[in-house]
């Protein structure tokens, strides 16, 4: 048993390196086909996007080339600075789109308001040497911008895509990764060859706080709630069928179980912290089943202090509560981690990993039942056996 619990660590360790690998950066490997040169380079870590720039100080030209892969006809992307906040509204965007006739449009566009179209005006900044580019799936946005840098060399990005109608842009969607597309970038660091450092939508540095937040809500809900307590309850179904492993399968699912708790309860202030930072933002289901797990948990966690000895008469129906409301919380947090992912709208490899995990964590399960069941039958044929041997004995019979 304790090797096929170890197994299950290591096949969910591997899995998650896998995932993360396949999500390592790309741009400082790209090579542009007309041979332009960026001294940095930025991953964004939504929308399949990437930055690469120089920055002159001197002149205060900067030079972009915004790459949004995986692009596909009847789409718009665009790329934007924001002068006077971190948000959309003040945003002086670049916009490109392939139009019907197979040409590619791209024009500068101020944004005013969250009702502003994308119509094409000048920018509060000098933008040249504007043109885009499409092909293999890609959409590029070349620019040169003149900033009047008030921030030091600190500037507010935004990024976004949306759908077509015809050739004209329409309203980009407002959840997921749309609503996290947004990075702050420290030019000078990023002239020097460093990757910049960027907030919300960088890989190259960290994250916007809110973006930041909002991914480690989603791996500690996914390693705690949904990882963590399927493992613990596996442990405790599975392990105490072994007489050897009595009591440590005892300490090993309360240990397991409390971890998941402790770092699953942390995240869900985390959670409501982000929920007062949105406003406006609402997602209904995953707020209700996360209220209602951390108070099933909670009642869980309590009920270990009022835990009947085994021989007490009451154990039966605190068992039965136990595993009811166990399983509930396993359920539960499954769902919620997968609402989770709608929300959070990541790489399909994250996605495919969680799911390996839980698939991986499902098969063992269904092996250990079906091996638990035989131990406990072949136990009780071999006691029933035991017993009758001693009755006969006691009857004055020859025993075997």
């Amino acid at each position: 048993m304790a090797k096929s619990l170890n197994l299950l660590l290591c096949l969910s360790v591997l899995i998650c390196i896998i995932a993360e690998s396949a999500l390592a950066q790309t741009c400082s490997n790209y090579k542009f086909s007309s041979n332009r040169l960026f001294k940095s380079c930025n991953d964004l870590s939504v929308l399949d996007s990437f930055l690469h720039y120089s920055y002159d100080s001197s002149s205060g030209n900067l030079q972009i080339a915004y790459r949004h892969t995986k692009f596909t006809t009847g789409k718009w992307v665009a790329w934007a600075v924001n002068p006077t906040s971190t948000g959309m509204v003040g945003a002086q965007a670049i916009v490109a789109y392939p139009q019907s006739d197979g040409t590619v449009r791209a024009y500068t566009s101020p944004i005013s308001s969250y009702q502003t179209s994308l119509q094409e005006a000048e920018l509060s900044f000098n933008v040249s040497e504007l043109s885009a580019t499409y092909q293999n799936n890609e959409m590029v946005i070349f620019a040169t911008l003149n900033l009047p840098l008030a921030n030091g060399w600190i500037i507010n990005t935004v990024w976004q895509d949306g759908s077509l109608s015809g050739n004209n842009p329409l309203p980009h969607p407002t959840s997921g990764n749309n609503v996290g597309s947004v990075s702050t970038m420290n030019l000078v660091s990023g002239a020097s060859g460093s990757t910049s450092t960027s907030t919300g939508g960088g890989g190259g540095g960290g994250g916007d706080s809110k973006l930041r937040k909002r991914n480690i809500h989603g791996i500690l809900n996914g390693v705690s709630w949904g990882v963590m307590m399927p493992i613990g309850a596996i442990i405790a179904r599975y392990l105490k069928v072994s007489k050897s492993a009595d009591p440590a399968w005892f300490y090993l699912h309360v240990f397991c179980q409390s971890s998941a708790y402790i770092i699953g309860v942390s995240d869900w202030a985390t959670g409501l912290k982000l929920g007062r930072e949105s406003a406006g933002i609402q997602f209904t289901t995953h707020r209700a089943v996360g209220i209602a797990l951390f108070c099933l948990a909670t009642i869980q966690v309590f009920a270990m202090f009022l835990r009947p000895k085994p021989e007490h008469k009451y154990r039966v129906y605190w068992n039965i509560y136990h595993h009811t409301i166990g399983y509930t919380v396993i359920i539960l947090a499954l769902v919620n981690v997968f609402k989770g992912l709608d929300i959070l709208s990541p790489a399909k490899q994250w996605r495919n990993a969680y799911t390996g995990i839980i698939v991986v964590l499902g098969i063992a399960a269904a092996v250990l039942e079906a091996f638990t069941w035989y131990v406990v039958i072949k136990r009780g044929k071999t006691e029933e056996s035991a017993k009758m041997g001693q009755r006969v004995g006691n009857d004055g019979r020859v025993t075997l």
